[in-house]
């Protein structure tokens, strides 16, 4: 624990010598040894990506969430989700917060990892990832997704959460998945320019992606993901060691989380008695915020619309569709890539944050 290694450091001070020094500078009314005391933070290490999605992370570190919980929050970004989870399980990074893959749910299935809450959802009604066609394959005849069949798809890697929405959507779309030619490109950056140059025919991505390439003539969005299959796109996670360890650390960065995606949902999400979104009082704020992490490079009248194009559902206080991940384990065992023993009750932790129609 850090508090036991701080000790440590000290170096060799006898209980007698510590005893004298604190009742010496309690009787000049220096120092407190109650609740009040000031501690060291406690660092954490949070792994992710630069997206829209991760922005209740942004949030709670710009407006000092975590600082008012007693933590020194670091964030460490990555290219793909995959990474992510490998990054908590071996202990470079605290807490995890992206999608969902075959190769998380492995880990989780060993005992490595635990979900203690939710990331995005693909829910009607709101933004969510879009099904694109490159320009040469569109202008061939790829102009909706019945249409996939026979054509190549960009993934990050094989069982990752592109390769589950391909695998429903197609489904869902009366499309044979086996007739696809499936490409694993490594990251999101490779399957953009593989998409731009025509080197695949099409992917699925986040919108604060896919509607700047569709607007610039880059690509065509011929679906939506949602229309085809609303899920629990991803979770809030962290390892069992911390769970078990370092409880109170955990539920601290849960209580920041919350607080960031009540911002966010305040300022991205808001809706008018139509349900249509509408901005509000907080909207500016966030997407201010969110703008020193996504989109950094452009000025804010290119940034902000995509940032609000791309702000995709989060539940209320980050609750997990438990459910629908379980769905999610179930379909990547039936196809191989996550061990038939991975039990999704095990490694899902509501007792942070209560389940979703909780």
């Amino acid at each position: 624990m850090r508090s036991y290694d701080l000790v440590k450091g000290i170096g060799a001070i006898t209980r007698r010598s510590l005893l004298a020094t604190a009742l010496g500078a309690m009787a000049f009314g220096a120092v407190s040894f109650g609740p009040g005391a000031a501690q060291a933070a406690d660092k954490i290490n949070i792994a992710t990506l630069a997206f829209v999605s991760s922005s209740p992370l942004f949030i709670a570190k710009e407006k000092g969430y975590f600082e008012a919980e007693g933590l020194d929050a670091e964030l460490t970004f990555f290219r793909a989700a995959q990474p992510v989870s490998v990054a908590i399980a071996s202990g470079d990074a605290d807490f995890g917060v992206t999608a969902f893959t075959g190769g998380f749910f492995n880990l989780a299935g060993k005992g490595a990892l635990k979900v203690i809450g939710a990331q995005l959802h693909e829910e009607p009604g709101y933004d969510g990832s879009a099904i694109l066609a490159s320009n040469a394959a569109f202008d061939a005849g790829l102009t909706s997704v019945d249409k996939l069949g026979g054509h190549s798809f960009a993934l990050s890697q094989v069982g990752s959460s592109f390769h589950y929405m391909i695998g429903n959507v197609a489904e869902k779309a009366g499309v044979d998945i086996e007739s696809m030619e499936l490409k694993p490109l490594q990251s999101v950056p490779n399957m953009i320019g593989a998409l731009k140059s025509g080197q695949v025919d099409s992917m699925i991505i986040v919108p604060h992606i896919a509607k700047p390439l569709a607007n610039a003539g880059a690509a065509h969005i011929i679906g939506w993901v949602k229309d085809y299959v609303p899920y629990q796109v991803g979770g809030l996670f962290t390892s069992t060691k911390n769970v078990e360890e370092r409880r109170d650390v955990v539920e601290k960065f849960v209580r920041a989380y919350q607080k960031g995606v009540a911002d966010y949902r305040a300022g991205l999400l808001a809706t008018d008695a139509d349900g249509k979104l509408i901005e509000s009082d907080t909207t500016n704020e966030i997407l201010e915020i969110v703008h020193k992490y996504v989109y950094a490079e452009d000025p804010a009248e290119k940034a902000y619309p995509k940032i609000r194009n791309g702000a995709m559902f989060i539940t209320e206080e980050g609750k997990l569709d438990v459910e629908d991940v379980k769905a999610q384990v179930k379909w990547y065992q039936d196809r191989g890539f996550v061990d038939a023993s991975a039990n999704p009750d095990e490694f899902i932790d509501t007792s942070f944050i209560a389940p979703l129609g909780q």
